[in-house]
């Protein structure tokens, strides 16, 4: 059953009980043991116990153990093998110790791996429309990109353009709000943006691309001692958490809250043959699990961000906001970005599309809500 018919289900279930309660002759208990549902429901546990041992094969663009993203996963294996009674079994390869870091996409769709869990805007260069699965420049928040995935269209359309590589994403977890990056040397005005060498990955650098930056795309491992080489001039990364482990503060001072990942999804994709040959039951278990890690791992970056702000302040790190005509330019060179992406490609002007009329809508009350009570909070 799927969560529309569930809600429905549900609903009506509910209406029913109400409007019973006006008429006690009317109210009739529902005798669930007699239920299709409940046979269903016996079937499932009955089979689960008897199903054989599965081992899968997943790779990460993260260092073992890495915080938050990484330990996430770590935690979403460890559930799906309980869960399972042990019949299912994920077995982690962190970054470069099977494929590299962001080599595990085309591992994954060439059956090398059975999955892995990594970030949708790594891999534009095979198709810009791509970078949209994980989020826009100046748009979807955390909560309002969840929704568009989970109860519009945004995963049914992940899941046509990856089945085109043979693969099945989820998401996999959200960064919530990122900062706009370190810098070396503060930014005062747009001027200070141009030639600036930044590792900044995504429609993100696009963006930054037309404000005259020239981003470069890293894995987490290299961007530490790059910047410290004075390899590139800045970096944004995460936020709070995981800046303040990665030790950016030490070698680039000025800090900026960001724009161009307000809520940024990862993913948790598989390869749809791998998936295929899962059992109704181990495909649930992995379902529910990916729920619960993209839900987790959202609320996590929180909690560890808040502590790790106050740290931040500590240590002496300039805190600082883009100055206004590079806020202006940010959305100018959005909507070129948008434009010339749009026409290059279909699936491009497909995916932005959906988001777009689902942004405006969610705008209008995020802005009416939660807008409204956080300039009065």
């Amino acid at each position: 059953m799927d969560r529309r018919t569930f809600i429905g289900s549900a609903a009506a279930i509910s209406a029913a009980s109400l409007l019973g309660g006006c008429n006690e002759s009317n109210r009739q208990a529902i005798d669930y043991s007699k239920h299709p549902k409940k046979r269903e429901d016996d079937a499932f546990a009955e089979n689960a116990g008897r199903s054989k041992k599965v081992t899968l094969k997943l790779a990460t663009s993260w260092p073992a153990h890495f915080p938050i993203m990484g330990t996430g996963v770590e935690r979403f294996a460890e559930k799906v093998y309980k869960a399972s009674g042990g019949s299912l079994e994920i077995k982690l390869y962190p970054k470069n110790t099977l494929v590299p870091a962001l080599a595990v996409f085309d591992a994954a769709s060439n059956g090398q791996i059975d999955a892995f869990h990594s970030g949708p805007y790594y891999w534009k260069g095979k198709n810009s429309a791509f970078s949209l699965f994980s989020g826009v420049p100046f748009g979807f928040t955390a909560e309002e990109i969840n929704s568009w995935m989970y109860y519009g269209n945004g995963l049914k359309l992940w899941r046509e353009m990856y089945a085109k590589y043979n693969l099945y994403p989820f998401p996999g977890g959200n960064t919530n709000i990122q900062m706009g990056g370190w810098f070396r040397k503060p930014i005062n005005s747009l001027e200070d943006m141009q030639g600036l060498k930044m590792r900044i990955p995504g429609l993100g650098g696009e963006v930054y691309a037309k404000l005259g930056v020239n981003p470069i795309l890293l894995p987490a491992g290299e961007i530490y001692t790059s910047l410290e080489r004075g390899m590139i001039d800045a970096t944004e990364w995460v936020g709070p958490a995981l800046d303040l482990k990665m030790g950016f503060y030490k070698v680039a001072s000025y800090y900026y809250s960001g724009w161009h990942e307000p809520g940024s999804i990862l993913e948790l994709t598989f390869n749809k043959r791998s998936w295929e040959k899962l059992s109704p039951q181990h495909q649930a278990i992995i379902e529910m699990a990916a729920s619960d890690l993209n839900a987790q791992m959202t609320y996590e970056f929180h909690a560890e961000n808040i502590k790790a702000f106050e740290t931040l302040k500590s240590l002496g790190v300039t805190l600082s906001k883009y100055p206004d005509d590079v806020v202006a330019a940010g959305k100018e060179a959005l909507k070129a970005v948008i434009a010339e992406q749009s026409t290059a490609s279909r699936d491009f002007a497909t995916v932005y599309a959906d988001i777009a009329a689902y942004m405006e809508q969610s705008k209008r009350w995020s802005d009416a809500s939660l807008g409204y009570f956080l300039n009065i909070r």
